[in-house]
C-alpha cells in the first residue's frame, strides 16, 4: 500500500502543482505513477468543474468558463500547454529533422506555438460556456482522464524521438500491465461520467492521439514529451467538443443527473 501510495503522490506531483511531499519527475516512481495518470486527470477535471460551478454563480458563462480554463492551467502548471505550443512551432517552422528537434528544446514560444495556444483555448472556453454545470463536471472528468489515458498508450506504443528525456524515463520501466491499467482506468473513469457518449470521446482522442503520432514519427522520428503534452490537450478539447454537440441536441450527457 505505501508504494500505491507513493506512486500515486508521484503522479499529482508531476502532472499538478499540488504539493505532495514526492518529487516531481522522480525517476524512481515514474513508471510506477502512470497507472494513476488518468486518475489524477480526472480530479484536475472536477477541479476545474467546481471552478465552473462556481463562477457560474456570480458570472456570465463565458466569463465562468474562461477563469475555469485558466484555473485548469495554473492547477497543471501549463505542462500540457507547453507542449502542445513547442510542438506547433517544431511543426510550422522546422525545416528538417534535426531543426524541428532543435525548435521543441528552445523555451521561447513563436507564432505557431502562440497561435495554437489561442485557438485551443478559445475553443474550449466555447465548449464549456454552453454547458450546465453537471454537464460540465461530467464532460471535463472524462476529457481529462480519457485524453491522459490517450497519452499512456502512445507511450506505450510509439517510437520515441529521443532516448534521453522525460518520456524515454517514463517508458524505459512502463510495463504492458501499467499501460493497460492506466488505459482501462481512463475508459472506467470515462464511463461513469458521461455514459454511453464515451464512446464517441474515446474514439475522439484515439484519433488525435494517432494523427500527432503519425506526424510526431514523421516529423521528429518518434513521440516525446511535447507530443505527450499535445495529445492531452488536444485531447481534452477533443471531448469537450463532443460533450457540447451532445449537450446542444438535447442528449442527456450525464446519466447520473440531468
Amino acid at each position: 500500500m505505501a508504494r500505491v501510495g507513493r506512486a500515486f503522490l508521484g503522479a499529482v506531483a508531476f502532472l499538478t502543482r499540488v504539493p505532495t511531499g514526492a518529487t516531481p519527475g522522480d525517476r524512481s516512481q515514474l513508471a510506477a505513477s502512470i497507472a494513476w495518470f488518468p486518475v489524477v486527470g480526472a480530479l484536475v477535471g472536477a477541479a476545474v468543474a467546481g471552478a465552473f460551478a462556481a463562477g457560474m454563480a456570480a458570472l456570465p458563462p463565458l466569463v465562468a468558463s474562461a477563469l475555469a480554463v485558466g484555473a485548469g492551467m495554473v492547477l497543471t502548471g501549463a505542462l500540457h500547454e507547453d507542449g502542445l505550443a513547442d510542438v506547433a512551432d517544431a511543426l510550422g517552422g522546422g525545416h528538417d529533422r534535426d531543426d524541428r528537434l532543435r525548435i521543441l528544446d528552445d523555451p521561447t514560444v513563436g507564432a505557431f506555438g502562440a497561435l495554437a495556444l489561442v485557438v485551443s483555448s478559445l475553443a474550449l472556453v466555447a465548449a464549456l460556456a454552453g454547458l450546465g454545470a453537471w454537464q460540465a463536471t461530467g464532460g471535463l472528468v472524462a476529457a481529462h482522464a480519457l485524453a491522459r489515458g490517450g497519452a499512456v498508450a502512445v507511450l506505450a506504443a510509439a517510437p520515441l524521438a529521443r532516448g534521453a528525456g522525460l518520456a524515454a524515463a517514463h517508458s524505459a520501466g512502463l510495463r504492458p500491465a501499467v499501460a493497460t491499467a492506466s488505459i482501462v482506468a481512463g475508459l472506467g473513469i470515462g464511463t461513469l461520467a458521461i455514459g454511453l457518449w464515451v464512446v464517441p470521446s474515446a474514439l475522439a482522442v484515439a484519433a488525435i492521439a494517432g494523427g500527432l503520432t503519425w506526424l510526431a514519427v514523421r516529423a521528429f522520428g518518434g513521440v516525446g514529451g511535447d507530443v505527450l503534452g499535445a495529445i492531452v490537450v488536444l485531447g481534452v478539447l477533443a471531448v469537450m467538443v463532443v460533450v457540447a454537440g451532445a449537450a446542444g441536441s438535447g442528449a442527456a450527457v450525464t446519466w447520473w443527473a440531468r
